[in-house]
């Protein structure tokens, strides 16, 4: 079964350490809907992106975490 992982950076892409920390999910739904909760808490924590892993494999990303940036 694939896991799927969020990758926590700064806008520079250099990796943080999340205020909330995630489970693994187990699909991509279960991990939009977890950021979509926490995102907030994330960016009061210091991480600006991220990026969605399926395994080891990037889905997308970096996503600004910052809702007034496209």
């Amino acid at each position: 079964m694939a896991a799927w992982t969020w990758r926590f950076e700064k806008a520079d892409g250099a990796e943080v350490q999340p205020a909330v920390v995630p489970e693994e999910f187990t699909t991509q739904g279960d991990a939009e809907s977890w950021i979509g909760e926490h995102w907030r808490d994330l960016l009061e924590g210091g991480a600006d992106q991220v990026r969605l892993y399926e395994d080891s494999t990037e889905i997308y990303g970096p996503m600004s975490l910052r809702a007034d940036e496209s």
